[in-house]
């Protein structure tokens, strides 16, 4: 798909994000709430307290 953007309008300019957009992208409030919910959709009761 980007290729076609590329190509298809002479203007387009590519940018290239970074090996680790994604990870930076998503609070880590959103990542403790994703990983708390998979945990629960495998039958876990999953209780979170600060580390010391």
């Amino acid at each position: 798909m980007i290729i076609w953007h590329l190509l298809s309008d002479p203007h387009t300019r590519f940018h290239d994000l970074g090996p680790d957009f994604y990870d930076n992208r998503i609070s880590p409030d959103r990542k403790r709430r994703n990983h708390v919910h998979q945990l629960e959709a495998l039958g876990y009761k999953v209780t979170l307290e600060p580390a010391a």
